[in-house]
């Protein structure tokens, strides 16, 4: 009995959780269209997430490519068919490990950033000062950092892929040796427009609930230096399990 009433306990709590940030993702909604007219505010918060997010993007992404362009040339060589490696490469970049790894590492890099940021502003009651002078935080503080990561999110996922396809073509053309035209011809006849939508949504998708998980835990943490570490742990642990699992439903409902 103690088993299934943990168990219910623990039901409960999750879909009191699931409601609470609902709840949450709402009042930003409702709050994004006035924000928007502060696009100073939002274009700094696109700084913050994406600009200084370019540098492990970029490394990630060449370093991801060059890996893709060698376990593709030794599978591929299997089957007599190394010129299809800028297709292979293009369509896994463009589909799923160009969205799924950008926001790994914009979860770890931006949403910390966020979490953390936000987390410090409640501890050091800035937030409860807002609230005092008639200020809505939610308006102010948190809907811009929240629109500045969604947008930011697909831009860095497409920086990932084009640094990948490089790096899979300067790892197959220029050491594997493989046919330059037929990377590009084959990689360009076989990349549809249906696959680079997929990326898209995929990383919106992403940026939405990666932006979302930061700023909830962010605004609600516990006011004090254990309970902002303890939100920023809660943001990179949330978001990898949400975008894997996010990454399936997709990529089921694509098919």
């Amino acid at each position: 009995m103690n088993a299934l009433r943990e168990l219910w306990q623990s039901l409960t709590d999750s879909l009191e959780k699931l409601g609470s940030v609902i709840q949450f993702l709402l009042r930003l909604i409702v709050n994004s269209p006035r924000a928007l007219m502060r696009f100073d505010l939002i274009s700094q918060q696109i700084f913050n997430s994406g600009a200084l997010s370019l540098v492990i993007i970029m490394l990630s992404g060449l370093f991801v490519g060059m890996v893709l362009g060698i376990q593709g040339y030794e599978l591929l060589q299997r089957f007599g068919s190394e010129e299809a490696l800028g297709e292979a490469a293009a369509i896994g970049l463009v589909k799923e490990l160009g969205p799924v790894v950008t926001a790994l590492l914009f979860a770890g890099r931006a949403g910390t950033a966020l979490a953390s940021e936000l987390g410090l502003m409640r501890a050091t009651d800035q937030i409860s000062a807002m609230e005092m002078m008639a200020v809505d935080p939610i308006q102010r503080v948190v809907v811009p950092r929240f629109l500045g990561g969604v947008i930011a999110m697909p831009l860095l996922a497409a920086i990932f892929s084009v640094i990948g396809i490089y790096g899979a073509q300067l790892v197959g053309v220029q050491f594997m040796g493989v046919d330059a035209g037929s990377f590009w011809s084959q990689m360009r006849a076989s990349v549809t427009l249906a696959d680079v939508n997929e990326g898209i949504v995929k990383s919106l998708i992403f940026g939405v609930a990666c932006s979302l998980i930061a700023v909830y835990q962010g605004y609600y943490a516990t006011p004090t230096a254990e309970g902002v570490g303890r939100a920023t742990t809660y943001t990179v642990v949330t978001s990898a399990v949400v975008i894997l699992f996010l990454d399936y439903l997709i990529t089921a409902a694509f098919l």
